[in-house]
């Protein structure tokens, strides 16, 4: 008979549920790894709620912390019993896109069932966990292109420690990377959820010195502050935007990054730039945007707006990791709750609803 194993499946619109799945076969260039703890991200959220597609009965998740269980004959370098982590993003390296620079929108995986172009271009394709195939939040999670996506986990370091790794710190990151962050820079985190945390850690490494968080609750701010930020603007208190202009003496800030995905973030992320400034994007829309026409300059500012989908693969996992194990940056402080795998319908209700103080939950199978 088929081994089985609890997942969370998309059922509709409305309703993740827990259901039985047959454990993967693992092919030459995959591992099956035995998932030890997994979260909640605010892109399952989405799918939960209908505004991003994916297919019916899929297993949803793209955060995966674990052990490997069992190793396909191709990949080299790997123990089975090892613990690793995998991007959220686990693209085929060998890929056009991936060449090109561009490795989160490897799409080339699609070409033989004709879903994609030939060369294997597609927006946001390299984001298969959750999305294309069979997510983390299981049991066990097949790894495509294990040896290229898995990374081991050092010596000394939690599952809790690595758990914001494979999605929230990558792409947190990626906002601070293409915020165009220099030393001495003024830069404005939008949203102080975990990704704007994370932005916001990240703005502080490269070396900005005025960070100003954003949010409208009191209690993330005071994480910020933890993470990195010198100011903190609760949007329900203060024009941020006059605010910004004041603290900057009428510049504007030299970068912004917009963590929530809404118009309005957006658009006050465009607001507080200088000429020459750049925006950062990292919200997942739900609409479509339009852009401020004074602070546009009429598109004659020399503005940059620049938009990302988290890096993957085994290298920028291995940075990663290297910044907590180097004690740079303690991202166990966003793990607020644990729930057990047999619980996620009620961890779900409770991460959408952002009760109790919820940054993060620790999923844990058993």
């Amino acid at each position: 008979m088929t081994a089985m194993m609890k997942a969370a499946v998309f059922v509709e619109k409305g309703r993740i549920e827990l259901a039985d799945k047959p454990i993967p076969d693992v092919g030459p260039n995959d591992a099956l790894v035995r998932i030890t703890t997994t979260t909640i991200c605010g892109t399952d959220v989405h799918i939960l709620k209908g505004e991003y597609p994916v297919a019916k009965g899929l297993t949803v998740g793209h955060e995966p912390v674990g052990v490997i269980e069992k190793l396909g004959s191709a990949v080299q370098g790997y123990q089975e019993g090892q613990r690793v982590i995998a991007g959220a993003i686990c693209p085929n390296f060998n890929s056009y896109a991936a060449q090109d620079g561009y490795p989160s929108q490897d799409g080339s995986y699609l070409v033989p069932r004709g879903l994609c172009g030939c060369h294997g271009y597609k927006a946001t394709a390299g984001w298969r966990f959750g999305n294309l195939i069979d997510g983390t939040q299981a049991e066990y999670v097949l790894v495509p292109d294990a040896q290229a996506n898995l990374a081991p986990i050092p010596d000394g370091l939690t599952d809790e420690q690595v758990l914001m790794c494979p999605d929230i710190m990558s792409t947190g990151f990626k906002g601070a990377e293409n915020a165009n962050i220099k030393i001495g820079d003024t830069v404005v985190v939008f949203a102080q959820g975990p990704i704007g945390l994370c932005a916001t850690a990240g703005a502080r490494l490269l070396g900005a010195t005025t960070i100003i968080a954003v949010d409208g609750n009191d209690d993330r701010l005071a994480v910020a502050k933890k993470m990195g930020a010198d100011v903190t603007l609760n949007f329900r208190n203060v024009d941020v935007v006059d605010e910004v202009m004041r603290l900057t003496g009428g510049k504007g800030a030299d970068g912004s990054i917009e963590a929530l995905g809404t118009q309005a973030t957006f658009a006050q992320a465009m607001k507080v730039l200088k000429p020459g400034g750049t925006l950062s994007s990292l919200g997942v829309y739900s609409e479509d945007l339009s852009i401020p026409l004074a602070q546009f300059a009429a598109g004659l500012g020399d503005h940059t707006i620049r938009t990302a989908l988290c890096p993957g693969g085994k290298e920028r996992m291995r940075r990663l990791m290297n910044v907590i194990a180097a004690n740079r940056l303690d991202l166990g402080l966003l793990v607020t709750h644990q729930r057990k795998l047999d619980d996620i319908v009620e961890a779900y209700d409770l991460f959408a609803h952002q009760r109790d103080g919820v940054l993060k939950i620790a999923i844990k199978p058993h």
